[in-house]
Order: structure tokens, then sequence, then C-alpha cells
């Protein structure tokens, strides 16, 4: 990270009301000195300033609100000013080539403030992941869960393992450094224990099964049946718009098709399969195997049934490998009787015209009840990276590893090893080859 002063639009380019401008590193005030009318030897910290901006040649470029903030109470720990400025695309272009030329300025890179936020200890990486998650989010849940992770839950939550860590570390490693004197068995018997507590804690953490990258990334829920059973139709009752192709032609669905929806907060992602039979064309036979594959990966499965002719055996294979995630629905409610929608209600099925738009918004109901009840029960901190699940692991099988029987030297490795894999998640450790990866996702200004 160089010393240089960085800044960037912080909004989006384009045709906007106002436009954010932020500005960070040692000679971040000497901007106003060489933009505005501003007198930057009497500024106060966190005061709006309302001036006019002028060019390093005095041209008239926009009036706007100037904010300083002192070093180290800024978002970067740096000194930091913001300029909100009217929102043209000339008077953003004007306002950063004027900043360009300002000496030992430069523009951002990508996550480059929040970067330097990290290195000035005002966030760890799962702050500033949480941060990009906000950035990122498009339902109440996940910004929920992005404030949650933002004000530290999993930082807190892993800083406490690692610290109970370094301290059986450190018995350890006295005893390495004074090999004469003896580990008495209470301490023996703590130590032990503390591994023991963290390892549970650790191995209840990563059965939460994927929630929080599912949070992320859309709860799957996949639409299997016969051909003609009103998959597609479904899937367009509930996007609410002709998201695919609807025909009485078999077979006409070839592929998935995924419609990404929000359901009471919860990021979903719905799937349209091709039906299921025996058929000997290639196109069509490839796309079963992917509706079997997709339905298998599912959080939660759609077992749609023709009501005018239900075929049960059709769904065998999929009931016994996916027992829990299985919804059967029964369509076309509007061609059979009511006793016998009652039979088949009273039986467990979800009823439901997808045609006539009946039933839906129970089986809405049913399927955000469903993903809802898996956050009741995981109510705790979740995993949302992947890299985080997998260092975990690693962490899990250090500890598992443990074992002061063995010599006292492999013993300390196994937790060195492990302290350092949680230090590997929070950045309290050298990590600069995962820092390009986690802030280069961030947009410029941010």
């Amino acid at each position: 990270m160089d010393d240089k002063t960085i800044y960037a639009l912080s909004t989006v380019f384009g045709k906007s009301g106002v436009a954010v401008f932020r500005i960070s590193g040692k000679n971040a005030i000497e901007c106003l000195k060489k933009l505005s009318d501003i007198d930057i030897k009497n500024i106060v910290p966190r005061h709006a300033y309302f001036s006019k901006l002028h060019g390093v040649d005095n041209t008239p470029l926009d009036h706007a609100v100037v904010i300083y903030f002192q070093a180290p109470q800024s978002f970067t720990g740096e000194d930091v000013v913001e300029i909100s400025s009217h929102g043209s695309k000339a008077v953003i272009s004007s306002i950063l080539a004027n900043l360009s030329q300002i000496q030992n300025f430069r523009l951002a890179e990508p996550g480059e403030f929040s970067k330097r936020a990290f290195y000035n200890n005002k966030m760890d990486l799962t702050e500033a992941e949480g941060l990009a998650d906000l950035i990122d989010a498009e339902t109440s849940e996940q910004q929920k869960y992005a404030l949650r992770q933002m004000s530290g839950e999993l930082k807190d939550l892993y800083d406490g393992w690692r610290t109970e860590l370094v301290k059986v570390l450190s018995y350890l490693e006295a005893y390495i450094d004074f090999p004469d004197e003896e580990l008495h068995d209470n301490i023996v018997l703590n130590l032990e224990n503390t591994v023991f507590k963290i390892k549970k804690s650790i191995k209840q953490h990563l059965s939460q099964s994927n929630y929080g990258e599912r949070l992320k990334d859309g709860f799957r829920v996949v639409i299997i049946g016969e051909p003609n059973s009103g998959k597609s139709s479904l899937l367009n009752t509930l996007a609410h718009r002709d998201a695919v192709i609807v025909s009485d032609i078999a077979g006409t669905t070839r592929d998935a098709i995924d419609i990404h929806m929000d359901i009471n907060g919860y990021p979903v992602v719905f799937t349209d399969t091709a039906g299921l039979r025996q058929t000997n064309e290639t196109i069509e036979k490839k796309g079963i195997e992917i509706a079997y594959d997709r339905a298998k990966d599912a959080d939660l499965i759609l077992a749609l049934i023709d009501g005018k002719d239900p075929n049960l055996k059709q769904f065998d294979e999929i009931a016994s490998v996916c027992k829990n995630k299985v919804i059967y629905v029964l369509n076309k409610s509007d061609l059979i009787d009511e006793k016998q929608c009652s039979d088949y209600k009273k039986s467990g099925y979800v009823i439901i015209s997808a045609k006539n738009k009946q039933g839906i918004d129970a089986l809405i109901s049913i399927i955000n009840k469903h993903i809802s009840s898996e956050f009741t029960q995981n109510s705790s901190a979740l995993i949302t990276r992947q890299r985080y699940r997998e260092i975990l692991n690693d962490v899990f099988k250090d500890l598992d590893g443990f074992n002061l029987t063995k010599s006292i030297e492999l013993a300390a490795e196994d937790i060195r090893l492990a302290a350092r894999g949680i230090g590997k998640i929070t950045g309290h450790i050298e990590v600069d080859e995962i820092l390009d990866k986690i802030f280069g996702s961030f947009c410029i200004g941010k």
C-alpha cells in the first residue's frame, strides 16, 4: 500500500441528484485548498461546509457540500474528505479530472478505501466482507445478516477461539522453552478441555450446512414433474410474468431455467426443469438428467403432479435421496372435483391451479416457512463464505490431531496451525495473498 492520497466517485456514474466523491490520505485536505474557498486552517472536522468548487485553474465547477474527517476518526483511519456535488456527468467528469491534477493524488483501486480501513485496524476481514455483502444485498434478510457480520458477530466468535488457542499455545511454548518444568495434571486437563470445547464449538458452527452461503446466492427450489404437469405455468405464476415458454407439446422445456425471486426477504432461485419421462430423444434425455441433478442439489423440491392423471412413481428416485425436502404439489385443481381436492389435501398435498392462480399464496407460505425455519434453527452466526468453511474444516482437523500424549512440539504445532488458520479468516496474520481477491470485488468508491 503506497502513501499517495486516493480519490474516487462513491456513487454511480451518471445522471443523478447528488454525486459523492471520497478522498483519503495524508494530503486529503489539500483538495479543499485547491478546489474550494474553504479556509482549511480553521476547518472543523465533521462539520458540513457549503462551498463553490473551482478547478485548479479557477474555472467554476459547481456548488457542493464538503465534510472533513480527521484521522483516525474516519472510515479508513486516514484523513478523509467527502464532497457532495450535483450528479450530472459533466460535473462528475470535471471534478475527477481536477482531482487527478493534484500532486500525489491518484484514482483509487477497487475496494482500496476498505483495504486501507483494514490495514488501519478499522475492521477485520469478516467485517469487510460483511460490508461487501451489504452493498450487494437485494433482500431484507441479506441486509440483516450483512449488518450482523459488519457489527463484528463473526469476528467476535472467531477471535474468541483464536484467543483461547493462543493461551493454550503459550503454555506449550513455555514448556518447550523450559523442559525441566513439568506440566501439572491440572494444567494438562485444562488445556485438553479448552481444545475440546473449541473443537465442539467449531463442529457445531460447521453443522449449519450452507445456509449462510445460500443467503448470499439464493435458496434453490427446483420444480420437477412429468411433461405437461404445469411446471412452466407454475414458474410464470410465481414470477408474475411470462418467464418461460408454456406449451401443450410435451418436451418443450429441454434445459433447467432459473428465475430469481424475493420470498419475504429471502433470495430464492426457482428452477424449471425438463419433464420426467422415458424418451430416446438425445437432447430431451440430457435435459431429464439435468433435472435429476438439479433436484438432488436443491434446498427444496416441488414435486408437481398433474391432478387429471396423478402419477407418484415418477418421484420414487428423488424421494429416496431427498426425503426431507420434497413438497408434493397437486396442480390443475380446477379440473377435478372438490372431494378429490379434499382427499389429496388430507394426504398432505398442496393443492393449486397454476392456470387460475389458486393456492399459490399457500404454496409460497409453505416455501417461506421451510426456509425461515432453517434460519430459526441456525440463529447463531452464519458461515457466509466458502473460504471460511474450508479453513475451519482444516482448523478442526488440526485440533482433532491435538494430543498431549505425543511429542509436545508436535502438539504445539497442531495448536499453532489452528490459530493461524483462524487468523486467515479474520486477517490477524499475514494474509496478503487473499486481500486482493477479497477487496477486488468491491466497487471503486468503496
